[in-house]
């Protein structure tokens, strides 16, 4: 029965699928929730500490699981600095200053408009946080409403809760036992919310996480792009028993397939737990783990050679009756082994083998045979080998088995991490109820009648009407409007127009079009200012640049090679010529190509236009050099 596979075809529709999903949106409000630092992103950190974080105990004397599982990982961290962006609330070396207003009636604005009751009292809490990405080990949190729904296509999906917390620091990188944070982000205002579990297919979800985004951004107030606003994902399966939390999906194009694969995961785990509950195998405990560090010495395996050398210790486990179970998947890529060593790995312990892929890595049957006869393992029985510092090994040991034991019940409760490839891997246990107590340092806010009121009178208008709104106002047609309301630059689109007058169609194309494929091209669009884009089409009005000189321009600053618009005219020599020089060079390029006009005839304005747009590009109009060209070449043809 060793490493059995009976793959069957998964169909979604017959999981009893159901997903309560969370969506975290940055509001941009040029401040941090609980200071007046701003929150943009540093290139380079002037100063760096480090701490440690540890668990405590809540009020009512226990521990949260994820604060314990967190703190095993012995993690020492290290903050970056830059006092651009931070100050002393962000190292936590200054109590919080006053609530952020505008963060506050942006809050009170988006829960008015779910209709979702806002509280009288907003009372400031603390949420235990210890892997590092808060300096405080908590993050703020206030619950603002309660209830409500949004409309999707008819049909309404209940709010559960809207709050206004603090983002997190933004991950710099782990180094061993270091992880690396900035600050750049950290206290940045965000709206949560939490929507009732809905039962469907995967596209349904999506649909409801593309609802509430539109009406995010329908206030033109919050933050836009990769990172700024996150989907957390609440799944679960029927027979399944547990509510899975998959936190991270920050694209909507990734939701449902990491939905998708969380149900299969899920849907896989019940079946691998029915196999369980009719075969032999009654648990594990602690008196089957074996130390063989002594006995492995001589192992060939790269894993335990290095394991070894780093004075780690190697035990092995012992389960009764478990033979083929690690190995068994009921959908490709399900496999209770593969569940084993994604919990391990989050320990930053990376030698786990199981018996249904060994002989494998380097061990070979003389390592396994030691193992079998020390452990008198039998025909039906299965055994972890796990190598860890002492430090880790026991911690990890005990996750192992409950993993284990657990797998007859089928899915456990646990916070998962999306993956870039549409998967999920285990990231910690879900937080209890000890994972949350009242802020010290911040009294009560009190929600006025007068600022119901002005939320109220604010409710935006809905997606569609902004849009229809901007095609009429702009005469742009519906994707272009779209494209433009749905970007970042919608605000400096309107200035711009406000400022130049410049065809709005061209405006939008250059800010949505444009720009974006120079960063899919892997350019930097955070070097190009919002002043020196507006600099560029004020060029543009007075005629000291050319449309087509915009791109190049653009590309030169995005690239590092300019910091101004002025710098990249002169670098890529995209500075306007009068007419009299543009016809000067047409009249030499028709002098120099008349055999070509004169074999293809009017087909040569192709291979003509290209010499001419390679010596004016960017210094003449494209329309102009057309014209021109076509010009002389019924000259030259009718003479």
């Amino acid at each position: 029965m060793k490493g059995g596979k009976e793959l069957s075809e998964f169909n979604i529709e017959n999981v009893g699928l159901k997903v309560g999903l969370e969506i975290h949106q940055q509001l941009a409000t040029n401040k941090k929730l609980f200071c007046n630092c701003s929150p943009i992103e540093s290139e380079e950190y002037t100063s760096k500490f480090q701490r440690n974080l540890r668990a405590v105990k809540s009020e009512l004397g226990e521990y949260d699981p994820a604060a314990l599982f967190e703190k095993s990982k012995s993690k020492t961290i290290m903050y970056y600095v830059n006092p651009q962006n931070s100050c002393l609330v962000e190292k936590d070396e200054e109590p919080p200053h006053d609530l952020d207003k505008d963060a506050k009636e942006l809050a009170l604005i988006i829960s008015t408009s779910l209709k979702s009751n806002v509280f009288s009292e907003i009372y400031p809490m603390r949420k235990t946080v210890i892997d590092g990405s808060n300096t405080t080990g908590f993050q703020r949190t206030m619950l603002i409403s309660q209830g409500g729904f949004i409309d999707v296509d008819g049909e309404k999906v209940g709010v559960q809760s809207i709050c206004l917390e603090e983002d997190a620091a933004k991950l710099l990188g782990d180094k061993g036992s270091i992880r690396e944070y900035s600050l750049d982000r950290l206290g940045t205002p965000l709206v949560e919310i939490a929507l009732d579990p809905v039962e469907g297919k995967p596209s349904k979800i999506k649909k409801i996480a593309l609802s509430l985004g539109k009406l995010f951004r329908s206030t033109k107030k919050v933050t836009r792009g990769i990172g700024s606003i996150r989907q957390d994902v609440n799944v679960s399966v029927k027979n399944g028993g547990s509510v899975v939390e998959v936190k991270g999906v920050q694209q909507l194009d990734q939701l449902e397939k990491i939905i998708e694969f969380e149900a299969k995961r899920q849907y896989g785990l019940v079946k691998i737990a029915e196999k369980l509950q009719n075969s032999n195998f009654k648990g594990v405990s602690n008196e089957n783990i074996f130390e063989i560090t002594d006995q492995w010495k001589n192992c060939k395996s790269k894993i335990i050679v290095k394991a070894l050398k780093d004075k780690s210790q190697i035990k092995a486990i012992k389960i009764p009756n478990f033979a083929g179970m690690f190995g068994y998947s009921p959908y490709e890529g399900i496999r209770l082994g593969k569940e084993i060593g994604q919990i391990v790995k989050f320990f930053g312990i990376g030698g786990v083998f199981h018996s249904d892929e060994l002989p494998n890595y380097g061990i070979e049957q003389n390592d396994i045979d030691f193992v079998n006869d020390l452990i008198k393992l039998e025909e039906n029985d299965a055994f972890v080998i796990i190598a860890a510092p002492s430090s880790k090994i026991d911690f990890a040991i005990d996750s192992i088995i409950n993993r284990i034991n657990h797998a007859t019940k089928g899915v456990p409760a646990e916070t998962r991490l999306a993956t870039p490839n549409g998967e999920t891997v285990f990231l910690r246990p879900r937080p209890g109820s000890s994972r949350m107590y009242p802020e010290t340092d911040i009294p009560p806010i009190l929600v006025t009648k007068n600022e119901l009121e002005t939320a109220e009178k604010n409710i935006p208008k809905p997606w569609d009407e902004s849009i229809v709104d901007l095609q009429k106002k702009y005469d742009l047609n519906q994707q272009l409007a779209e494209q433009i309301f749905d970007s970042p630059y919608i605000d400096l689109f309107e200035r711009i127009i406000e400022k130049t007058s410049v065809e709005p169609t061209f405006t939008a194309s250059i800010l949505c079009s444009s720009i974006t494929k120079l960063e899919r091209d892997g350019l930097n669009s955070k070097l190009l200012k919002d002043e020196e884009i507006t600099k560029a089409f004020e060029f543009l009005k007075i005629g000291k640049i050319t449309k087509e000189s915009i791109p190049i321009i653009f590309e030169n600053i995005m690239a590092g090679k300019s910091s101004t618009i002025e710098e990249a005219i002169k670098n890529t020599s995209s500075e306007s010529i009068d007419e009299a020089k543009i016809e000067q060079i047409i009249e030499e390029i028709i002098n120099k190509n008349k055999e070509i006009i004169q074999n293809q005839k009017e087909r040569a304005i192709g291979p003509l236009m290209g010499m001419a747009m390679k010596e004016l590009r960017g210094k003449a109009p494209g329309e102009m050099v057309n014209n021109l060209l076509l010009k002389n070449i019924k000259r030259i043809l009718e003479n």
